[in-house]
């Protein structure tokens, strides 16, 4: 089986920062620690309320790194003009609410679709990938690939949070369906969201999730560990799969 690429999410890295208005901890910093140790990809989110991550952070990461860097954003206009101008290796698009603590579930590209027609025709000129953030769901992914869009990024926190056995392997067994449906149309396949040490392995063993997306767990435990220390814990756990 092929080793799965590392996304490091650094969200969290600028949400302490933002706690006292400061300038550390640097989001830069984390993701050059980050690619110095050979994680394959830097995942930010830059939000419509710039709750975490800023426009600044975005632009500086662009300009920094050598690894491929991947912009979650929400389909707004506000959101794709940046993304035409950054002109990152991939957006990822997802949903967004002014309420939620964290992404909640999965965009849902069938009622999205005429803003992600606009975003995806715009933002391709720029040779940016485009992928969507959604549940494991077979009609998301049809449509998905109706609009043209190059890779899907499959929600894995319903299965994250499940609290019992029989709940996990019913989750476990729709990203299975999912992955290899997505992978039959021809998308490139990640999944994320909820991803720790305890439950990654299932994840590891679908073969057609091509890419791992992990940030909380991995930044909440760099301040126990530190973050060289908590990054090749999940590298070690993906390289003897």
């Amino acid at each position: 089986m092929a080793k799965k690429r590392l996304g490091l999410n650094i969200d969290h890295v600028a949400t302490l920062r933002q706690a006292r208005m400061s300038n550390e901890p640097s989001p830069l910093k984390a993701a050059l620690i980050a690619q110095s140790l050979g994680v394959e990809q830097i995942t930010v989110h830059i939000r419509v309320d710039r709750r975490h991550i800023q426009d600044e952070d975005v632009r500086v990461l662009k300009a920094n790194l050598n690894i491929p860097l991947n912009v979650e954003m929400s389909t707004t206009k506000e959101m794709r003009e940046f993304a035409k101008k950054l002109k990152p290796t991939k957006v990822t698009l997802v949903p967004e609410k002014k309420s939620e603590i964290t992404t909640e579930g999965g965009l849902d590209v069938i009622k999205k679709a005429r803003s992600i027609k606009t975003f995806v025709k715009e933002t391709q000129k720029n040779k940016t990938l485009i992928s969507v953030f959604i549940d494991p769901d077979i009609d998301m992914i049809n449509h998905t690939h109706k609009l043209g869009i190059d890779e899907v990024e499959l929600n894995t926190g319903v299965y994250a949070e499940a609290n019992s056995i029989k709940t996990q392997k019913i989750e476990l067994e729709r990203l299975q369906k999912a992955a290899q449906h997505a992978k039959s149309l021809g998308l490139y396949v990640a999944a994320g969201h909820g991803l720790t040490t305890k439950n990654l392995n299932p994840i590891l063993q679908i073969k057609e999730i091509e890419e791992l997306n992990i940030g909380h767990h991995i930044i909440a435990q760099s301040v126990f560990m530190g973050l060289d220390n908590k990054i090749k814990e999940i590298q070690n756990l993906l390289n003897v799969k």
